[in-house]
């Protein structure tokens, strides 16, 4: 019998997995959690085969929950849900070397797919998903240019983010303005909005 242990925040709904996977034959779930600081106490007590997560967890990632499991528990298998257009968590789970890798606008057949060829010992990935995930640009900014464009999207003026990282109001101006250039947006907004989506901030 395959234990399945379903750790899923808003965009992956447990209940509605669980009822999906509970009608696979040979499978069962065995616990739900809602937060990716829980996953590994949970695990701990359930012994799952497998732990199906949801990148975005609440309170913990679970590209670092899977992490944590498999440190803890080697034994157990994780299939992870991406969202779309997020070259950078894609780039990240192969990275963390996840047994299997689902979009999560993928259909549900290729979700319960995954978690049967995983269950069976074999990888799973989502071809789409592999292909976005080498495919998409690079991030060309460096460190302080990504902590920079971070605290801009928090609303945070040139002023208060030259405080915050300790230069001039106008080094920062300057910077920002270079990354404007850099990623070729017309202002900060837009290099906010461009960053974001490609998952370089």
């Amino acid at each position: 019998m395959i234990r399945v242990l379903i750790g899923g925040g808003p965009r992956l709904p447990r209940e509605a997995m669980a009822a999906v996977l509970s009608a696979l034959p040979g499978l069962r779930v065995v616990a739900q959690v809602g937060l990716g600081t829980e996953v590994v106490p949970c695990a701990l007590r359930t012994d799952p085969t497998i732990a199906l997560l949801d990148a975005d967890l609440p309170g913990l990632d679970g590209i670092s929950a899977a992490a944590r499991l498999h440190a803890v528990l080697p034994g157990c298998r994780v299939v992870l849900v991406t969202p779309p257009h997020r070259p950078d968590l894609l780039r990240a789970a192969l990275a963390a070397e996840v047994d299997g890798l689902v979009s999560r606008g993928a259909p549900l057949t290729a979700l319960t797919e995954a978690v049967s060829q995983v269950a069976q010992g074999r990888r799973a990935i989502e071809p789409q998903a592999f292909v976005e995930a080498l495919r998409a640009p690079g991030n060309p900014l460096a460190a302080r240019e990504v902590e920079t464009l971070r605290l801009a999207a928090q609303g945070r003026t040139p002023g208060e983010i030259a405080a915050a990282l300790h230069l001039s109001a106008g080094t920062v101006r300057n910077n920002l303005a270079a990354i404007n250039r850099r990623i070729g947006a017309r202002n900060r907004i837009e290099a906010i909005r461009i960053a974001t989506a490609r998952g370089w901030i």
